[in-house]
């Protein structure tokens, strides 16, 4: 019976060791994060540095991706935890292999994904980089509310600009949503999840 929980401890152990760690991860010389969270899903990570004087939160968001597919990362600035309601930023890369960015909020299910505002204040417009299996996106935000803790989302699909095709709806696809204290450098995980 004591064997038990040393194995547990062991498999929980292992299974952390083999979780990426985003404090391992590198930025060119003019980006640089005080703070770093490892998602939950999709093997992203959330990176920032937040500036109380107005407010604003510089971040970088990383997700490992093909490069015929995308990623996103946005806020939800009402509705909670979920993607419906969030103002998000897709990168993808075109044809030409250029990495794009489109910014719009996911008015349902089956967005429209057009081109627009967030929702929110972004002082310095996104960019994003593809390199090394993964796509960055960088990335001012004026913080909404005025709150240092938000509803943030991330999902990762397949297509690119003007092709962009729906994201899997099962596994860590709905697990992709976390409350983030931008000020204390906590991630807080959600209580239950819904399709994103």
């Amino acid at each position: 019976m004591a064997r038990l929980p040393l194995v547990a401890m062991l498999v929980l152990f292992t299974v952390a060791a083999a979780a990426p760690d985003c404090r391992s991860s590198k930025f060119p010389p003019d980006r640089a994060f005080q703070r770093c969270s490892t998602l939950p899903a999709l093997g992203a990570s959330l990176y920032w540095t937040y500036n109380p004087v107005n407010a604003t939160a510089d971040i970088a968001f990383r997700a490992p991706q093909r490069s015929g597919g995308w990623v996103a990362w946005g806020i939800n600035t009402g509705r909670g935890l979920g993607m419906v309601g969030s103002g998000v930023i897709v990168a993808s890369q075109e044809d030409t292999g250029a990495v794009s960015v489109l910014t719009t909020v996911l008015e349902s299910y089956s967005p429209s994904l057009t081109n627009g505002s967030l929702g929110f204040d972004v002082p310095v417009p996104p960019v994003a980089e593809y390199a090394g299996g993964a796509y960055t996106i960088y990335v001012t935000v004026a913080l909404p509310g005025n709150s240092t803790v938000q509803n943030t989302v991330w999902q990762a699909g397949p297509g690119s600009t003007g092709a962009i095709r729906p994201h899997p709806t099962s596994g860590q696809n709905l697990q992709s949503m976390q409350r983030i204290d931008f000020l204390a450098g906590q991630s807080i995980m959600p209580s239950n999840s819904g399709i994103p």
